[in-house]
């Protein structure tokens, strides 16, 4: 397995736990794996979802840039 696979899927499940978390939480619903994250407040809980959201979407960009291309096209001619 190649790691933009691995960046990709990561990313992917990072964010769609992080939001799907976070609208479920909204309602009062909560993931039993997730239940720690609540521990030490509400708004800590709050910014971790977030953080888990951002680094995703990080992720599955890292993943999906063709980084050879990048070089080439910002090397100087």
């Amino acid at each position: 397995m190649s790691k933009k696979c691995i960046f990709l899927t990561t990313g992917f499940l990072l964010f769609v736990t992080g939001i799907s978390s976070l609208a479920l939480h909204m309602v009062g619903i909560k993931y039993v794996l997730l239940q720690w994250i609540d521990f030490p407040g509400a708004l800590f809980g709050f910014i971790i979802r977030l953080i888990m959201m951002v680094f995703g979407v990080i992720l599955v960009v890292v993943g999906s840039t063709n980084w050879e291309q990048e070089r080439k096209d910002s090397s100087p001619d």
